[in-house]
């Protein structure tokens, strides 16, 4: 059973993630304002630009109860910001409305806020408390915190392999996910700033990189044509939607397709994470093919793998068959049943 702390920090926790996909590159915040045991106010940052979590909880409460306000806890599952950006401070809200504790479930590492918000609020009489759930609370933001941390996106490798380990052909498209873990990844697609795949998967699955089967935004496309050889008319080409094509000839923009070109004697795998760095993409799902995958395998450069199972051979041979990475020496942290597919889940453990 939860302690009371837990217990709204958690309900912090469930409200943030609502935000998934609409306030990046802002972390997800939820708030709860509690008087009594009793929540009397609550809310979450819902897209990016407009009213944090703190101001839309404060301004939930109903007026019959405002005058609770200043006898009430704020639980906030990150830390109040002390800054103006898009919004004014959090924590001017906080003293203005005279809230005397506010509990929190993790630091806000940009360097804007890294315990400011928490000392201005000390500073000022305010009782702080916490973190509370704090590894609950970092894995819910670990793009935005990694991103801060470590000056660059969070990366997840995605591939799915059949059961003799092959993750497609070199001739042609195959399908080896079902229905059910095809819409999976389109709600993987729909969290993650940007999504990229290689020359090869490109050339070979036409495919469109988009999120069609989950309710939310698509990320950014991005596609590794080294030598410009796509083809023009190719969907991620053709079809108006924004696409950013990593080469080693141009950097321009044709039309929705902006062309970057990345030098060619350093590892793509640094410029392509410095890139996403510079431009605020907090997160990469990097989808395919094999060799780009094994690429950033190599680079030891990973944050989460999720590698989809089939429980069916498909018996090609190798000189048809692109057999899947092999991940030496990792066991999965987690394996969801979704039909005859088996996700199976890796985190690093420095997250």
């Amino acid at each position: 059973m939860l302690i009371p702390h837990q217990k709204f920090m958690q309900r912090c926790l469930d409200l943030a993630l609502k935000g998934v996909g609409n306030v990046a590159p802002n972390p997800m915040v939820g708030a709860v304002l509690v008087y009594k045991d009793k929540i009397i106010g609550e809310g979450y940052h819902e897209i990016y630009g407009q009213a944090h979590a703190e101001v839309n909880c404060i301004n939930s409460v109903a007026e019959a109860e405002q005058h609770l306000i200043s006898d009430s806890t704020l639980y906030v599952s990150l830390e109040p910001c002390s800054h103006f950006g898009k919004t004014p401070p959090c924590t001017n809200l906080i003293l203005a409305n005279k809230i005397p504790r506010v509990v929190i479930g993790s630091m806000d590492p940009f360097k804007e806020v890294n315990g400011k918000g928490i000392a201005m609020l000390r500073q000022n009489g305010v009782e702080v408390i916490g973190p509370v759930l704090e590894d609950e609370a970092n894995w819910l933001n670990r793009r935005f915190i990694l991103f801060h941390k470590k000056k660059r996106p969070n990366i997840i490798l995605k591939w799915a392999e059949s059961a003799d380990g092959w993750i497609g052909r070199k001739d042609a498209e195959i399908s080896i996910s079902n229905s059910f873990t095809q819409k999976l990844v389109h709600r993987w697609r729909m969290e993650e700033a940007a999504i990229l795949v290689g020359t090869q998967t490109a050339l070979t699955d036409n495919p469109r990189l988009d999120n069609r089967y989950f309710p939310g935004p698509s990320p950014i496309r991005m596609v590794i044509d080294r030598k410009g050889t796509l083809l023009k008319q190719s969907n991620l080409l053709s079809d108006g939607k924004p696409t950013i094509v990593f080469n080693e000839k141009v950097s321009k923009q044709e039309g929705a397709v902006q062309y970057v070109q990345l030098p060619q004697a350093n590892s793509w795998v640094d410029a392509i994470l410095d890139f996403a760095y510079q431009q605020q993409i907090q997160s990469i799902l990097v989808e395919g093919g094999a060799s780009l995958l094994q690429s950033f395998l190599d680079a030891d450069c990973w944050d989460e793998i999720r590698v989809i199972k089939s429980a069916d051979a498909i018996k090609l041979t190798s000189d048809v068959g692109v057999k899947a990475p092999v991940l030496k020496g990792l066991l999965p942290d987690s394996i969801e049943s979704v039909g005859n597919n088996s996700v199976l889940y890796f985190k690093r453990k420095d997250l």
